[in-house]
Formats: C-alpha cells, structure tokens, sequence
C-alpha cells in the first residue's frame, strides 16, 4: 500500500513534478493542527465571546440574532457542518447560506427589522464573491454584525470587514491556508474552529472532545488510506456519497474532493439518506461506488441501513463503503462490501472533522491512479485554487 507518508518521503523535485508536493501534507497533518486551533480559540477567547455577547448571542431567546454561516463551495459546506450544532448551543436560528446565492439575492435573504450575524468561512479571504457580498451587505445593510474566519492573515475579507459596525476577525494558523488546490486540512480547520465558537462559553468541555477528535483522526487515517486506494485502482467512473444531519455536509463535501482532485474524471453527487430515492437514485448503476455516512443514533442509522440493503438489492452500485461508529457495525457492515469504523463516543455534529478525511483520501488516490498532480489537477486552468475574478454587478 502507498500510505501518504510514503509520498512525503520521495524525493522534493519527484514530488513537485508529480503533484504531489501540498496535498499528501496537508491530509495528513489535520490531527495535529486541530490542537494549534483550539489554542488559536482559547488565546482570542475574551475577544471573541464579549464580540458575541455585544450584539446579543446572550440576550433573551425571542432578541438573539439570526445566524447565517456563508461560505462558498467548500467553505459553504463548512457552514452545513455547524448548522446543527450552533442551532442546539446557541439557541437561535442558524442556516448555511452560499455567497454564491447570497450576492446576487442579498435583499431578499435580509429582513428588515431582524438583527442579524454573518459568519463568514474563506481559506483565502479573497474570493471575489465572498468579498463582494460583504462589501455589499456593509453599504446596504449596516446592521449586520460579521465574523470572518479565514486561513490568510492578508485576507481582503478581514480589511472589508472593519468597515462594519460590529465585526470579528479570527485567523488560523498558516500551515491550515491549504497551498493545494482542493481545500482539506483548511475545511476541518475551520470547522473546528466553528465547534469552539459553539462552545465559546465552555470551553474547557470541548477541550476533551478536541483530544478525542485528534486520536479517532489518527486512529481512523491508516484504515481510510487503505481502503481509498483499494478503490481508486477499481477504476470506477462515478461516486455517490449520502449522509444525514451533520454528516450530509460530509457527504457533500467528498463529492466535490472526488470530483476535483480528478478532474471531473470521476462524476460524483451527494444527497441526504432519504433523499436519495426522491430521483437522484436513477443516475446509480452496476459501476458506481456509494459511499454512506452512517449515523451514531440509532434511528438514523436504521435508514442507512436500510437504504444500503436497497441499493444492494438493485445493483445499482458496484461497491458499497459505509463509515460510522464501531457500534453500529454488526447492523450495517452485511449491506455493504467494507465497513470502516469510527470512535464509538463521537457524536455526528462532531464527526465531520474525522469522516471527511476519507473523501479527501479517495479523491487524493483516484487522482494519482489517474496520472493527475492532486496539488493542480485541473490541467486546463479549468478551476483554480482561488475562483479567478469576475465582474460584479
């Protein structure tokens, strides 16, 4: 087996020349950057909770502000991971909202006379659409309080957001601003750091959480690596990948790893577990690989063990690999080819940090089987690490 470390390993030009250099780092080293975050959390920690406090996150349930988690592409998917979570620890409305459809919709998603919070996710805090919406937001509705998390300390986003009224800046760590083209170590990054804002009052409770994440990452890499590449020498020519809750943003977030890190060799879609059978099912065949996210509640694991045993009794798929805790295997592991194993006491709003390294695997093996550099695989420019600009209107 080819392990990412053996990549690491090969000579510097080889790596460059492949490409090779970016990528294999920047999957392997999430465990131990998740630390360096938490700690990023806990030196900004006044600075932030009086933030929150100051525009009402503390107030009286019915006077707490609507939350908006905007992001685009991947960093729109890190909003999707933390909806949910934020919702139970915060106790108010919190929705994930693409840049992508708040810029040319922005009236529309405001109401007037609700107080409002952004949070605004970016590794690069540069892309056009995420600058522009802010921009706009700022002139049009002054109200709005922000909250810029962004892997780039130079970030645009971080000097446009000073224009408002009420904002925040929280920077991560250098070694998260993924120099690769698909987002990875800088996606759980800033999830993580989402989880911290959930438990920005309790923090030292979430600390126990972070260790536990950090040893089920290093626990669940090794197998991951193996079973990612055991696929991508499959030659398969489409993915489909489900979850429910928190973990559809898993789903959702491995389509696109796939699909970009073979450029667009490998179509993929995501769906929610039950959504799958509303249409979306017609486009699996005999030759497709499915992937499912499994739940740690049990009711929600009954459904994909259910839609597994489905796709099984069709044909639909050639392989199908669930991830999901230990427990829960003996109910799914006879519906489906390989059955990987998670940390048993890891709740699903916590998992996506863990689960998704897996999408980031199979998209890293599938674009080396198919002779791709997975730091620049689009050869054609067709999509760049940072979206080339465009006009605004």
């Amino acid at each position: 087996m080819a392990s990412l470390s053996s990549f690491v390993d090969l000579p510097i030009p080889e790596q460059k020349a492949r490409g090779l250099f970016f990528t294999a780092r920047e999957i392997a080293q999430q465990p131990e950057t998740w630390e360096k975050t938490l700690q990023i959390f806990r030196q900004n920690q006044e600075r932030i909770c009086n933030f929150l406090e100051s525009i009402g996150l503390r107030n009286p349930l019915q006077s707490r502000p609507v939350v908006m988690l905007v992001g685009a592409g991947t960093s729109d998917y890190i909003g999707h991971a933390l909806t949910l979570l934020l919702r139970q620890k915060w106790g108010c409305e919190v929705s994930a909202c693409a840049s992508t459809e708040l810029l040319p919709n922005l009236d529309e998603y405001v109401v007037a006379g609700r107080s409002y919070l952004w949070i605004s996710f970016s590794r690069s805090g540069d892309s056009p659409e995420a600058v522009a919406v802010m921009e706009q937001a700022i002139k049009l509705h002054p109200g709005i309080a922000h909250l810029v998390i962004t892997c780039n300390a130079q970030a645009r986003l971080i000097a446009v957001c000073k224009e408002a009224e009420h904002a925040c800046a929280i920077v991560l760590d250098d070694a998260v601003n993924d120099r690769s083209l698909a987002m990875t170590s800088s996606f759980t990054n800033m999830v993580l750091m989402g989880q911290c804002l959930a438990h920005a009052w309790s923090i030292d409770e979430y600390s126990a959480m972070v260790e536990r994440l950090v040893r089920a990452g290093r626990d669940f890499m090794p197998q991951a690596e193996e079973e990612a590449e055991r696929l991508s020498l499959l030659g398969l020519s489409r993915a489909c990948m489900v979850g429910t809750g928190s973990l559809a943003s898993v789903a959702k977030e491995s389509a696109l790893k796939v699909l970009e890190m073979t450029a667009g060799q490998m179509s993929t879609m995501s769906e929610t577990v039950l959504g799958l059978r509303h249409g979306p099912m017609a486009a699996l065949d005999a030759k497709t690989l499915f992937l499912c996210f499994v739940s740690a509640e049990e009711r929600r694991a009954n459904y994909a063990a259910d839609l597994l045993r489905e796709v099984g009794e069709k044909e639909i798929a050639a392989e199908r690999i669930a991830i999901g805790p230990a427990s829960a295997r003996g109910k799914i592991a006879p519906y489906c080819e390989s059955y990987l194993a998670v940390d048993d006491g890891l709740a699903d709003a916590y998992r996506p940090v863990v689960d998704v390294i897996f999408g980031q695997l199979l998209g890293f093996y599938c674009s080396v089987a198919r002779g791709l550099k997975p730091d620049s695989p689009s050869p054609g420019g067709v999509i760049n690490r940072v979206v080339e600009k465009f006009k605004i209107y």
